[in-house]
């Protein structure tokens, strides 16, 4: 590979400090320009490859470029298939379609329409949260306590970092936050203190016109909830005449074992928002599935200028066909959530729990180190030993990994010697330090 680079003694990020604003937040993490990436690997313009376990923030979750997806897109590209198609019937947005239905939504019995919002996560949100209103004609949202939906105004309501709503610069309303399950500790059951608040009408808890959950809590550091306390809360929702909405946006499109982060629960919601990888190869695409007695939408009454784009379809097609018509691959990102989860047991068990744990579920996992200095210098550390991973929870605490679920078990395992290596540098490896004792 050619070193692009420019001369030694020149700022290689000149360009990006003069131009680019100071929102950016992953470069800063791990600064080095990036060139080119293949399946789990990213590789910096010297040509130093890195194991990748962010993945666009589960956005690749079929890894970089696959080949099956990048042959379906160039092909489509070389005979000028349609790049842009705003909500114009296509083939490219009709071959989707058949193929989700056949393969995820038939198979599940899920009867879903679906709406095509503006390219991202948070655009779905909006989309979900203003037609549950329209639907019930309430004003508020149930939402949890480390929850993550997105940083544009609506979806922004229903976040609980107190950082990204800070940015908001504004009152953020017609929301009510509650304690997600485990939140008050395994003691209270948050899903009963919720329908005890709606069902005294001296509350001060307004009648939701939506809950909205995440499964998994991705960015508020890998909380997972209960089946039964899901199963819980879509019965509270419905008695009390409310929708219930899935954000599947980081834990879904196979994350958590199955396509749907919600199918373990056996839950049908009302609506789910979808984003990151239901594209496959990276492309801005998002889906709100309906309930098909829920569709009250007007013509035009919700719409986003790149909600057409086709060459997002092609590839979402593409990796319906050859990774989820049969349960095969599924199988092997069990297989391979284990394999992570019996590593991670492994290197908090090292440690006093007070010191890591291991929080998360299928391929979206991660070692909670109680202190985001300490899970900031362990991102660093690997990073400088060939490893990119990010941190999560309300004070970053949280290393989260989200390695591609096609990666192979050997780079797994390496992935995962190096974060291995990287806790052991910053928190002290207790087995190398009573040899050192021993040997005094």
């Amino acid at each position: 590979m050619n070193d692009r680079s420019p001369p030694d003694g020149v700022d290689k990020f000149a360009i990006f400090r003069r131009l680019e604003s100071q929102v950016r937040s992953y470069s800063r993490s791990f600064p080095v320009v990036f060139s080119t990436a293949r399946g789990a690997q990213l590789f910096a313009r010297d040509g130093t490859a890195y194991l990748d376990f962010l993945m666009g923030c589960s956005s690749l979750n079929y890894g970089h470029n696959p080949p099956e997806l990048k042959a379906a897109l160039a092909e489509y590209i070389a005979s000028d298939g349609i790049t842009h198609g705003l909500d114009l019937y296509n083939e490219a947005k009709e071959s989707f379609l058949r193929e989700f239905h056949e393969t995820i939504l038939k198979p599940r019995q899920l009867d879903y329409v679906v709406q095509f919002p503006g390219p991202t996560g948070a655009n779905a949100v909006e989309a979900a949260l203003k037609l549950a209103r329209k639907i019930t004609g309430r004003p508020n949202i149930i939402a949890f306590t480390n929850g993550f939906h997105g940083v544009s105004l609506g979806a922004l309501s229903c976040t609980g970092s107190r950082h990204h709503r800070a940015a908001a610069g504004q009152l953020l309303g017609g929301v009510s936050r509650l304690p997600y399950d485990g939140y008050l500790g395994s003691g209270v059951d948050t899903a009963d203190y919720l329908d005890r608040l709606l069902s005294d009408p001296s509350s001060g808890i307004d009648a939701p016109a939506a809950v909205i959950v995440e499964t998994v809590q991705g960015e508020g550091g890998l909380n997972v909830a209960g089946t039964a306390w899901l199963r819980k809360l879509a019965a509270i929702a419905h008695g009390h005449g409310a929708l219930l909405i899935v954000d599947d946006i980081q834990a879904g499109v196979g994350r958590t074992d199955a396509f749907f982060s919600f199918e373990a629960a056996g839950l049908h919601p009302d609506i789910v928002t979808m984003a990151k990888s239901i594209s496959g190869y990276g492309l801005p695409m998002a889906l709100v599935l309906i309930d098909r007695k829920l569709d009250r939408w007007e013509p035009g009454e919700h719409n986003g200028t790149f909600r057409g784009n086709c060459h997002a379809f092609i590839t979402a097609r593409a990796a319906l066909e050859h990774f989820w018509r049969t349960d095969s691959f599924a199988a092997s990102v069990r297989e391979k959530g284990n394999l992570l989860k019996n590593r991670l047991d492994q290197i908090v068990q090292k440690y006093d729990a007070s010191r890591a744990s291991v929080k998360g579920r299928g391929m979206m996992r991660g070692i909670d180190l109680k202190s985001g200095e300490v899970a900031g210098q362990v991102i660093s550390t690997a990073f400088q030993k060939g490893l990119i991973v990010e941190t999560a929870g309300p004070h970053d605490e949280v290393v989260k990994c989200l390695p591609p679920l096609v990666i192979g078990e050997d780079q797994l395992s390496q992935g995962l010697d190096i974060l291995e290596d990287a806790v052991d540098c910053v928190i002290g490896n207790p087995a190398s330090t009573a040899a050192l004792r021993g040997g005094s």
